[in-house]
Parts: C-alpha cells; structure tokens; sequence
C-alpha cells in the first residue's frame, strides 16, 4: 500500500471550497476558550464542507496565531462571524430555518448513532467551554440535545474532538442516498 503524496489528494484550492456545495450544516461555539480547540473545529469543518461558524462569547476569532497553528489555512476557506452573545446566534439561526442541537448531556438528550438527519432540514450544532459545556440558557433555546455515548471513567470529550465525531457522523448520514 503505498501513501498518498499531497499532490496526489485532490484538494481544493480556497477559492473551490467557497464555490463547493456545503452540507447544512453550521458550528456553533459557546465560550471555547483553547484557541487549539478553535482552530482545530474549522480544520473539521473544512473537511466535512460545513456552511460556517458562529464565534460566541470569549472564543477567540482570527486572525489569531494560536489559532492558525491548529487550522492550517482554514479560516481562510470555512465561512465564520463573531457573535458576543450565544443566544443571537442562535436567534439567528433559527429565523434562517435551522434546527438548534446542543451537543451536550442532558436529561433529554438523544445518542448521536440514534440522531437521524433529515435531507431537508438545516442543523446548527452547539459545542460549549470545555469545562462547563454548553450554557443551560443556550442549552433551553435548542431544539434538543445530542450526546456522544461514552462507557468509561471520563463523561467528557474534548471540544475538538467532540466537533469531529458529530461532524463526520453528521456528514455520513448526508451521504446516503
């Protein structure tokens, strides 16, 4: 088996990735305060083709140094605003036809592998601070709750990887046909 050189990947220049169609998809983040973490959702939400991404609260926007490390160009390619209140993301949102999921444990919320997409719909995901989750004033204007399953000593993942799981699950169900 032999690796794939970069030139042999097929990637997008920036100006493609603007003009591709996305999946209806849009991050919302709710005081991320790792600037890692940061950079590392809009790597993800370049790979998956997501719509964009709301800044909320304390998370950091670029152009940022800490950021640029972990995003390796993504900011240039991935659609983002700044928004300083979480819940105006989210009004926003919603008066655009979304459907608002906090990606978070509640008493409600439904495992991400029993979470079906809807072709039609439009899905903005909230992902919170990393030590407090996200907001419950947030979490009482969303739609609803999706949880990644977890069965060990831990019950939190990190944001950034959080993104990842709930994306490419996100982007696997637009797949099927």
């Amino acid at each position: 088996m032999k690796k794939l050189l970069n030139e042999e990947l097929n990637r997008k220049t920036i100006e493609e990735f603007k003009q591709a169609g996305k999946y209806p998809v849009m991050v919302v983040l709710d005081n991320v305060r790792s600037l890692n973490n940061i950079g590392s959702v809009f790597r993800t939400c370049d790979a998956f083709l997501v719509e964009g991404i709301k800044l909320c609260g304390i998370t950091a926007t670029p152009p940022h140094r800490e950021i640029s490390k972990t995003a390796l160009g993504a900011t240039e390619s991935v659609q983002w605003q700044y928004c300083e209140h979480t819940s105006e993301a989210i009004q926003a949102l919603r008066r655009q036809g979304y459907l608002i999921y906090a990606v978070e444990q509640t008493i409600a919320s439904c495992a991400l592998h029993e979470f079906s997409v809807s072709a039609g719909n439009k899905y903005a995901l909230v992902f919170g601070h990393e030590i407090k989750g996200v907001e419950q004033e947030v979490v009482d204007l969303c739609d609803g709750a999706i949880e990644i399953p977890q069965h060990g000593t831990k019950h939190s993942i990190n944001i950034a990887v959080s993104a990842g799981i709930v994306l490419w699950e996100f982007f696997r169900q637009f797949q099927k046909p």
